[in-house]
């Protein structure tokens, strides 16, 4: 047992939800955890990857108590991830030239350095091809959320993000035969910041009206003025 470890009162804290909810899920299978001694504990990293998928699967009505569980989880002093502050225009591709799985990723991360806060491109793009291989990141909305399985504070100068637009879709592990043309790269530089910026970054996405703005800017300014205006929409 490590010393950070969840117990049960401590997750149901953390995740705003009864100890009696939380045990019920664990002795379920439905929360990532192992018992020691006949009691529940849970490692903060898995409970973040565990977290990270609900995001992934929520709507509108779970991504908003997602978020308002993060934030509560966050110091009182730290302010809610803005996606259109973290998102640099140097950071936007419009269009991008990659026409595989493969170029994606390596041209996502090229578009990344250029903030000049990405120290090491080659290890970034094989960290994000094994979160791709360990499971996809695209959405059958034709976005794709790429980020390494875990936080990369060493090869970061801050947290921000990249965003791509492909002229096509293009095969992406989306599933059902579905092509992914808008791809944002979610740069962390810790677990719970990565967490509130996808909770954050889904709930934009889950807009289509928003997507086919952003498929059809012309140029970068343009892109990133749709998503200002979306996040402006959400509360």
């Amino acid at each position: 047992m490590q010393e950070d470890d969840f117990d049960v009162k401590g997750l149901a804290d953390f995740l705003h939800l009864s100890p009696e909810q939380v045990t019920r899920l664990a002795d379920r299978g439905k929360l990532p955890g192992r018992k020691v001694g006949g009691q529940w504990h849970f490692a903060p990293a898995e409970i973040h990857h565990w977290l990270e998928g609900r995001i992934g699967l929520s709507d509108e009505e779970e991504l908003v108590r997602v978020e308002g569980v993060l934030d509560r989880a966050s110091p009182a002093d730290e302010e809610a991830p803005r996606i259109a502050e973290m998102l640099p225009l140097q950071a936007i591709a419009v269009p991008l030239e990659a026409r595989t799985r493969s170029s994606v990723i390596t041209e996502m991360v090229e578009v990344a350095a250029r903030t000049g806060w990405l120290w090491d491109t080659v290890k970034l793009a094989e960290a994000v091809r094994a979160r791709e291989e360990m499971h996809p990141t695209a959405l059958e909305s034709g976005v794709a959320l790429l980020h390494p399985r875990r936080p990369m504070a060493g090869i970061l100068g801050q947290a921000f993000l990249a965003l791509g637009r492909t002229e096509s879709g293009i095969p992406f592990g989306g599933g059902r035969g579905t092509l992914t043309d808008l791809f944002f790269l979610i740069l962390s530089i810790e677990d719970r910041g990565h967490l509130r910026v996808l909770a954050r970054l889904s709930r934009l996405i889950n807009d289509s009206d928003f997507l086919a703005d952003l498929r059809a800017a012309p140029d970068a300014a343009a892109a990133h003025a749709a998503i200002a205006r979306r996040e402006a929409a959400v509360a």
